[in-house]
């Protein structure tokens, strides 16, 4: 009988090991789990942080934009060397409008590389007004009127 109760309390023994051993993964595990829960939160709160940057500079990328007319149609190097200067002078006798004050641009240039071929359609012209007001008079007589023409050339 002795031998049996030595062997019981061996087995006991190595029972409570391995329990204490389980015991240690358990806690080495929620540990882990409660580093990995805060990283969890951590991510989301980011990923909202981006979702509200993004669409913030959606925004402010829409409200630069907002002043910008584009020209259609003007032959390559009509403009000469100064692209402000020409639409300032042109614009207005195009569309017949006096503007007062006179229009000013932020800045104003072709879009997109310069075709090799001669290609008889130009590139477009982006320019970025100084007053927003100018920019919806301009967009207004430009909806109205349709089509304008500069030198035989429909805009």
């Amino acid at each position: 009988m002795d031998a049996s109760i030595t062997s019981l309390t061996l087995e006991t023994k190595s029972m409570r090991s391995d329990i204490a051993g389980f015991q240690s993964r358990v806690t080495g595990l929620e540990q882990r789990m409660g580093s990995l829960e805060t990283q969890i939160n951590t991510s989301q709160e980011r990923e909202q942080d981006f979702i509200y940057l993004r669409s913030k500079l959606t925004d402010m990328e829409d409200r630069s934009r907002r002043d910008n007319i584009r020209v259609l149609g003007i032959p390559e190097n009509e403009e000469g060397s100064d692209m402000q200067a020409f639409l300032t002078s042109t614009l207005p006798k195009m569309i017949s409008l006096d503007f007062d004050p006179p229009l000013e641009f932020q800045r104003a240039h072709r879009i997109g590389p310069k075709r090799s071929d001669n290609s008889s359609r130009p590139r477009p012209i982006i320019a970025c007004l100084l007053r927003h007001n100018q920019t919806r008079q301009i967009l207004q007589v430009a909806r109205n009127h349709g089509p304008f023409r500069i030198d035989q050339h429909k805009i």
